[in-house]
């Protein structure tokens, strides 16, 4: 099917243009927020990973919990719920960094707000995609909505640091409330005939919880690729967690210049999630994801070896366009797959089940960077991080995740 023929579905393009808003505001907080806690509250490598910490922490909480819930209800007054809690809890933020009135500890409860809520958005937004379109259209649906998540993380980056460089932190991040706003009322106007699932006689929460795990960790190709990216997750959120700062206090960069490196990853991931699906037909699903995980911690060592001032930027910018395509080739098919092999009543669960655990490994990840950076230094966390990606690269290439396609009904 043509790129044509998927947005002749208007709630798929309802879906994307709602999940376009609300990935700008997103991509913008993931800098505003740290440069609020430098420029803002002055706080160090393990402030800025208590903060990360706690925002990542429902996951760990409540991620399974998500899934399960998820899968009882209609998913789109979940998504709308969602992006509205979002909205409040960034907006509170802003409102008291502007009044004078923001901590450390009150920003930590707020954006473990917005992190509860973010596990209830993306179970039922990854879930509810096969209900708009036709599931052998998966693969280029996700990809266009991959192709504008990457231009969002283009484009908000920079313009969260444009808005930090001339304005202030605070109304860079009352910027990423109103996207917030704006996506609840797009998802608003989705028009299509989602039925309240069938409530089970015999269901019970705990029991509905481990068929979710059991289906993804049972599963000959699902597990070796969930632990893969667990593993990811934890050591990409390391190197994150640390990356605003050693950019800004030792390489000296500014809060513009900063946005622009992390935006260039989103530039080259638009070109990435482009050409994901003609890729994945012609070198077959698994052996792209496999070679894109490769790119990520090739990437991470410009950071590394980045020296102050303009030479480091460029290598920064290096690193990032690097990344950014890794993630772009990746992100759309090894989402088609898992959703595909699912049914759609274990769909909210099976997402939920992955997502709780990469999550969840930022709330430990980050914390531990923080600490680690403030003793030895940034560069170390960075080696290891480093190390830990290629451990994940090393699981995903050896494992039957390799040969994966998508099923041959809807390929």
């Amino acid at each position: 099917m043509s790129n044509r023929g998927v947005l002749a579905y208007p709630s798929f393009v309802r879906l994307w243009l709602a999940g376009t808003v609300s990935w700008l505001g997103t991509f913008s907080f993931g800098l505003t927020l740290q440069l609020l806690l430098i420029q803002t509250l002055s706080a160090n490598q393990a402030e800025i990973g208590f903060v990360r910490s706690a925002q990542w922490a429902p996951a760990l909480a409540m991620g399974l919990l998500a899934g399960v819930l998820t899968d009882r209800m209609r998913r789109r007054p979940v998504l709308i719920a969602s992006d509205t809690v979002t909205a409040l809890a960034t907006g509170a933020i802003g409102a008291l960094a502007v009044t004078g009135l923001l901590t450390v500890p009150v920003l930590g409860v707020l954006v473990a707000l917005v992190g509860a809520a973010s596990m209830f958005f993306h179970a039922a937004h990854q879930s509810y995609l096969p209900r708009l379109v036709p599931m052998e259209s998966l693969p280029l649906a996700n990809s266009r909505i991959e192709q504008s998540m990457t231009a969002a993380e283009a484009v908000g980056p920079l313009l969260g640091g444009a808005l930090v460089r001339f304005f202030s932190a605070p109304v860079a991040i009352l910027f990423n409330a109103g996207s917030k706003a704006v996506s609840a009322v797009l998802m608003a106007t989705i028009r299509v005939e989602e039925p309240v699932p069938r409530r089970q006689p015999d269901r019970h929460l705990w029991r509905e919880m481990r068929e979710g795990g059991s289906w993804v960790y049972r599963h000959r190709v699902l597990a070796p690729y969930a632990v893969s990216l667990h593993l990811w997750f934890f050591f990409n959120s390391a190197i994150m967690t640390i990356f605003v700062f050693h950019a800004t206090e030792e390489l000296g960069l500014d809060a513009l210049t900063v946005g622009l490196v992390l935006s260039c990853a989103g530039v080259s991931g638009v070109v990435g999630a482009g050409l994901a699906p003609r890729a994945a037909e012609r070198f077959g699903l698994g052996r792209v994801c496999v070679l894109a995980d490769w790119l990520h911690p090739l990437a991470f060592l410009f950071l590394l070896t980045a020296p102050p001032g303009p030479i480091g930027a460029v290598l920064l910018v290096i690193g990032q366009l690097i990344y950014g395509l890794g993630a772009g080739l990746e992100g759309p098919l090894d989402m088609s797959y898992r959703n595909a092999v699912t049914p759609d009543r274990l769909r909210a669960r099976m997402n939920g089940t992955i997502r709780s655990l990469n999550w969840g490994s930022i709330a430990v990840a980050a914390p531990l960077a923080g600490l680690l950076a403030t003793a030895y230094g940034n560069r170390p966390v960075i080696a290891v991080g480093i190390l830990g990606l290629v451990a994940a690269a090393l699981i995903l290439t050896f494992s039957p995740f390799r040969t994966a396609a998508m099923p041959s009904a809807y390929a």
